[in-house]
């Protein structure tokens, strides 16, 4: 089951792709990149006109190749001829089937988590919130990640179907299309830092006719964050990090420029492998990491361990790690839903601040003297 939660982190919901890159009309295109709302993620942008906005997933999944443009119109728009060929979306939108639990945190903050009819493997869900519609049989289970209820889906008939992409090989969603179900690409999963991942909520602002909340929201995520990182800008000391664990005989490392080692560098840790390029993880024998990181100050993410006692049980030279001496190992894994999904994995990508505080109460104690830790807890 751990592992299982594992690999579901990095391969939320697989859904593929369909159809043909959609591009913005000419006429439209000089006003429309002077009125992009989007200002730290790079997999989308929205243009916001009078009755209606377009929408353009540019990263729908690692390495795309095709765009995908959306036309978000309310119900009474005058639609300019040019744009009537695009997919087109009525706002605000009253059903949303949602694939990924990373949706979840924004329909939350944006109020309309009561919208949500499906969700594919509704174990994941930990919100309080959702998991009451769940529970109260107002969330239908619509299958898992790799089996999509196409007969179900079509049942519910929701307004748009939010769907992520890993790469484009899965004939479900040209199944559902033809049905004449509305399919909207998210690619929330693919930024690689902290801000892009959180501006998403924006994506969903638009499809609610929300978006000055959405943008009021970000907006004070972002100044949460940007408060956090001075009060500790000038940390005197800087203690040493490292991450990870081994699987199936490799310990997988964040790298350098990922969005978990930016939180690192932000909270004023010297994290071993800052130096290294690439977002997503290293692949490194145990010897090479013990031998840099064996005298760490913190470990940061060990893995799905819930205690010290399950690390040095999984290998016992886990134990021979000055942070695991000093007990100075915290995890996120410890933290999770009724059913058993981790709060890290749902609700983090949305509220960087929050990620970003718990770093600063780890490493840096006395500057956060009230703060609890919300994601992580110190392992026992």
């Amino acid at each position: 089951m751990k592992i299982k939660f594992l690999k579901y982190v990095w391969l939320l919901f697989v859904l593929c792709a369909f159809g043909c890159q959609q591009k913005l009309p000419k006429d439209h295109k000089k006003f429309a990149e002077n009125t992009n709302l989007i200002h730290y993620a790079k997999g989308f942008a929205l243009f916001k006109f009078k009755d209606y906005s377009i929408l353009k997933i540019k990263d729908p999944w690692p390495n795309a190749e095709k765009e995908f443009v959306y036309l978000l119109k309310k119900k009474q728009a005058v639609i300019p001829d040019s744009l009537k060929g695009l997919p087109n979306i009525t706002i605000p939108l009253q059903s949303v089937v949602v694939t990924s639990t990373t949706h979840i945190p924004s329909l939350e903050m944006l109020g309309v988590e009561n919208t949500i009819t499906g969700f594919p493997h509704t174990d994941y869900i930990s919100s309080v919130r959702t998991r009451k519609l769940v529970d109260s049989g107002k969330i239908t289970e619509v299958g898992t990640e790799q089996n999509l209820n196409i007969e179900r889906l079509i049942e519910l008939n929701p307004n748009a179907i939010v769907a992520h992409g890993i790469d484009n090989n899965n004939p479900t969603l040209d199944n559902l299309q033809k049905s004449g179900l509305k399919i909207i690409f998210n690619g929330d999963w693919n930024e690689t830092s902290s801000m892009g991942k959180a501006e998403w909520i924006k994506f969903f602002g638009a499809l609610y006719d929300q978006d000055e909340k959405a943008e009021q929201i970000f907006n004070l995520i972002v100044a949460n964050y940007k408060a956090a990182a001075k009060l500790v800008k000038g940390a005197k000391v800087k203690p040493t990090v490292f991450s990870g664990a081994i699987f199936q005989n490799q310990w997988y490392m964040p790298q350098g420029n990922s969005w978990a080692a930016s939180f690192l560098r932000d909270a004023q840790g010297n994290y071993l492998w800052n130096d290294t390029t690439g977002t997503g993880s290293l692949s490194l024998t145990f010897e090479s990491v013990f031998l840099k990181a064996g005298n760490a100050d913190f470990w940061i993410g060990p893995g799905q361990f819930n205690s010290l006692e399950e690390l040095a049980a999984a290998n016992t030279h886990y134990a021979q790690f000055k942070a695991f001496q000093t007990k100075n190992v915290y995890s996120y894994s410890t933290k999770t839903g009724r059913k058993g999904g981790l709060i890290y994995f749902e609700l983090a990508p949305n509220r960087p601040d929050l990620v970003l505080k718990d770093m600063i109460k780890i490493l840096h104690p006395e500057l956060l003297p009230n703060y609890q830790l919300h994601f992580f807890e110190k392992l026992q």
